[in-house]
C-alpha cells in the first residue's frame, strides 16, 4: 500500500512541475507592447528577449550573469534594446573601419552590438554609456572591455580625451537625441572618419535625402558638406525591446577626402539654419536679414531651402562673408 501511495505522490508532483513550467513559458513569451506593460523589475525580469536565440550563443563570454540580471529600459533615455542577433551582426558588420581607427560605440545598452564589435575590432573598441545600470551590466558581461568602458554622457564628452587620432563611430542611437549626436560628431569631423548608426526611419530618410525632397533638411546639408551618406536598410520594430512605434533605418556616413569649406563653417551653418527655419518661404524672404544684391544675382531668391544643394548653400555663405566684410 505504501509504495502505491509514494508512486501516486511522485506522479502528482511531476504533473505539477510540468504545469508550472507551462505557465512560466507562456509568461516568458508574452511580449510587452509599451512601457506601460512593465512597471517594475519583476515584470521585466519575467520576459527574456533572447528566447529565440537559446540554441545559439555567439558570445562565449556570456555567463550566468546574463540570465540572472538584465537592464530595465528607461523611457527618459529613449532606450529600445536590440534583441535580434542577426540584425546586430548585420549592423556591426556595416562598420568598415579598415584604416585602424579607434572604434567608439555610443549607448551599448546590453551589449548586443558590442559582442560582435569586440570580435571584429578587439582592443580598438571603446564604448560610452550614460546609464549606470548598463555600465554595471557590461562590466559583468565583458570583463576584458572594462578598461574601455566610458561611463559618460556622450553629448558632454570631449572625444579628444579618448584619442587625437581617427575615429569610427557606431550605435543604436536613442531616437530622442540622435540628431544631437550627429551635431556633436560634426564638431569632431576632423577625426570622425565614419559613422554607422540606427535612427528613426523618418530621420534616416532625412539624412540620406538630397535636394528637392521634402525630407531634406538642416542635417542633410550639414552632414552632406563633410560626409557621403548611404542608406543601408530598414529595421522593423519587432527586433527591439520594448518595440518602438516606428520603423528604424541604418545609415553609414563616410567622410569625404576634402572637407575644407570655401567659407567659415559657422557662416555656412548659420545660412543653412536660417533658411530651413522658414523652409516654406522663398530664400529671399527666409534670408531677408542677410540677403543682398549679390545673393539675388545667383538666381536662388525664388527657391526654397529644400531645393538648394550643399554647393549652392556654400555659395550663399561665401557671398555673406564677402558682403558682410565690406
Amino acid at each position: 500500500m505504501l509504495p502505491c501511495i509514494l508512486l501516486i505522490f511522485k506522479i502528482a508532483t511531476f504533473a505539477d512541475i510540468i504545469l508550472q513550467k507551462g505557465k512560466y513559458n507562456h509568461k516568458e513569451h508574452t511580449h510587452p507592447n509599451s512601457y506601460n506593460n512593465y512597471n517594475s523589475y519583476n515584470n521585466y525580469n519575467s520576459y527574456n528577449p533572447y528566447n529565440n536565440y537559446n540554441s545559439y550563443n555567439p558570445y562565449n563570454n556570456y555567463n550566468s550573469f546574463f540570465m540572472s540580471k538584465r537592464v530595465r529600459p528607461k523611457k527618459y533615455l529613449g532606450q529600445h534594446f536590440l534583441t535580434d542577433i542577426p540584425t546586430a551582426h548585420r549592423i556591426a558588420d556595416g562598420l568598415i573601419a579598415s584604416g585602424g581607427e579607434t572604434v567608439l560605440e555610443i549607448g551599448p545598452g546590453m551589449g548586443v552590438l558590442t559582442g560582435r564589435l569586440m570580435e571584429r575590432f578587439g582592443d580598438r573598441l571603446w564604448v560610452v554609456e550614460i546609464d549606470e545600470e548598463s555600465v554595471e551590466y557590461l562590466t559583468g558581461h565583458f570583463p576584458e572591455l572594462v578598461p574601455h568602458i566610458l561611463s559618460e554622457d556622450f553629448l558632454q564628452y570631449d572625444l579628444k580625451r579618448l584619442t587625437d587620432g581617427p575615429l569610427a563611430v557606431i550605435g543604436n542611437f536613442p531616437y530622442n537625441i540622435s540628431s544631437q549626436i550627429l551635431f556633436r560628431l560634426l564638431e569632431y569631423r576632423d577625426q570622425v572618419m565614419e559613422i554607422t548608426g540606427m535612427f528613426q526611419l523618418e530621420v534616416a530618410k532625412r539624412l540620406a535625402s538630397g535636394p528637392g525632397n521634402k525630407d531634406y533638411g538642416i542635417l542633410s546639408v550639414l552632414m552632406g558638406a563633410y560626409y557621403k551618406a548611404e542608406y543601408l536598410y530598414s529595421v522593423p520594430p519587432g527586433v527591439f525591446f520594448p518595440p518602438p512605434k516606428v520603423t528604424s533605418g541604418v545609415i553609414r556616413f563616410i567622410r569625404k577626402e576634402n572637407i575644407g569649406l570655401p567659407c567659415k563653417p559657422e557662416t555656412f551653418k548659420k545660412i543653412v539654419k536660417i533658411a530651413f527655419n522658414q523652409r516654406r518661404k522663398t530664400l529671399r524672404n527666409a534670408l531677408s536679414v542677410v540677403w543682398s544684391p549679390e545673393m539675388d544675382a545667383t538666381g536662388y531668391g525664388g527657391l526654397r531651402a529644400e531645393q538648394l544643394s550643399v554647393e549652392q548653400f556654400l555659395e550663399l555663405a561665401v557671398i555673406e562673408e564677402v558682403t558682410s566684410d565690406q
